[in-house]
């Protein structure tokens, strides 16, 4: 094998002259003018180091972490007539032991939508079919580092004109009618209680069609910090 500008290999001490050199990274041959006796100057190259056995070398370094996984879901708000709220308390993660709202993670495999995913949840645990022209996209919630576990993206629908649903049990915990102002009393997530509820209250159209908001909410560190990025009041 011929030796091309200072690449070392076996082959090359046979047919070329020259000085063999140890660096840092192996060893690489010099070669050396046979009509002038001295050294002769090449481009500069890189130096690769010497294939040997083994084991991987592990490169990271030690503030480096795996990021967390990103999930998306969706919270579907039922009201009766007399405007009480469809919650479901909580006997699985996430939120095992608090109430919370129908919901449930996208299917990833089928690409439906989060509307679609709504619709599906509110059939599985709720038991009634609800049309897309009754879902209204009332809020965008995203949690970073949530419980340290994730991050997740929450799509918040709200149910247009009442629903009738029979407490029951489901898998997932027992279905339950509660009026607005027992949220205050209930055990729901901090998040819930703090940012997300107060969010849908102030967005809440009554009669009319309710209004809009994003908000971003970081639950890494002692203290939960948020803000809102969007916000659209009812509709007059």
């Amino acid at each position: 094998m011929p030796m091309r500008y200072g690449f070392f290999s076996p082959s090359a001490t046979a047919t070329a002259p020259g000085v063999l050199l140890p660096t840092v990274c192996g060893e690489i041959m010099i070669p050396v003018s046979a009509r002038q006796g001295r050294l002769h100057h090449r481009p500069p190259v890189q130096a690769y180091p010497v294939p040997g056995p083994g084991p991987p070398v592990n490169l990271s370094l030690p503030f480096m972490s795996e990021p967390l996984p990103y999930r998306i879901a969706c919270l579907c708000d039922l009201r009766d007539a007399e405007g009480r709220i469809l919650l479901i308390h909580r006997e699985r993660p996430p939120n095992k032991g608090l109430c919370s709202p129908i919901g449930g993670k996208l299917d990833m495999h089928t690409g439906e939508s989060p509307a679609q995913c709504a619709q599906r949840e509110i059939m599985e645990e709720a038991g009634i079919e609800v049309p897309i022209e009754r879902l209204h996209l009332g809020g965008l919630i995203a949690e970073a580092a949530f419980e340290g576990t994730c991050h997740w993206l929450l799509f918040y629908y709200r149910v247009l004109g009442p629903v009738e649903v029979p407490e029951k049990t489901i898998p997932e915990g027992r279905l339950a009618w509660h009026h607005p102002d027992e949220l205050e009393t209930l055990p729901v997530p901090e998040s819930d209680r703090r940012i997300i509820w107060p969010m849908i209250r102030k967005h809440d159209g009554g009669s009319a069609r309710p209004g809009f908001f994003a908000v971003h909410i970081d639950c890494r560190g002692d203290e939960m910090t948020w803000s809102v990025e969007e916000s659209f009041p009812p509709a007059s």
